[in-house]
């Protein structure tokens, strides 16, 4: 009797001392499993949030996105905001909007600046900027240049590249008004307004 009595207490001790290790290895298991968080965005995400912010009916939005991640890759961050614009052979730009980073930080950001060229009219749009190998805005309070040739309709959508050292900008932009011609010029971005292009 006391012999089945000791063997169903060290079968119990044994039960326990599993039931002890396991979570311990299952929690080991799990943490090593995790994948690590992504610090860039998708071009299903970048689809989803330009649709959501220009409107399901924008004509050639997603092509014009899919353009810039066969050129750029996955952006870090991206802008999302409205801007005016006019030229007559010099142009000015303005603009305001907020930036979105992967890792749920976002500001309030403006950007104006001046173009020369062949470009004449004025337009208002929307504008979704794409943003690449940045980690914070302070990272864009600069001038970016680019080179720019866009024709503006009602309904139209024109992608432009701009450059600051290893960070790039790729504005996609959607709006009315009637704009022809190609510029070269840039966008200095800051964390006030200002009415100073330069």
């Amino acid at each position: 009797m006391m012999k089945k009595l000791f063997g169903t207490v060290a079968l119990a001790l044994a039960i326990g001392a599993t039931g002890l290790a396991s979570p311990g290895f299952s929690q080991t298991t799990n943490s090593v499993a995790r994948p690590a968080r992504s610090t860039t965005y998708s071009s299903q995400e970048i689809i989803a949030q330009g649709h959501q912010f220009f409107g399901n009916t924008t004509r050639g939005l997603a092509e014009a996105i899919e353009y810039v991640f066969q050129n750029q890759g996955e952006p870090t961050a991206y802008i999302v905001g409205e801007e005016g614009a006019g030229a007559f052979i010099g142009g000015l730009r303005y603009g305001e909007g907020t930036i979105y980073y992967k890792n749920g930080a976002k500001k309030h950001i403006y950007w104006q600046g001046p173009s020369i060229g062949f470009d004449f009219g004025g337009n208002g749009s929307r504008s979704l900027t794409l943003v690449y190998n940045s980690q914070s805005p302070e990272d864009l309070y600069d001038r970016f240049g680019g080179v720019e040739g866009s024709a503006y309709l009602v309904g139209g959508v024109g992608v432009n590249f701009q450059r600051k050292d290893n960070i790039t900008l790729a504005p996609i932009r959607t709006g009315l008004g009637a704009r022809l011609g190609a510029n070269i010029g840039y966008l200095k971005y800051s964390k006030r307004p200002t009415w100073n292009p330069f």
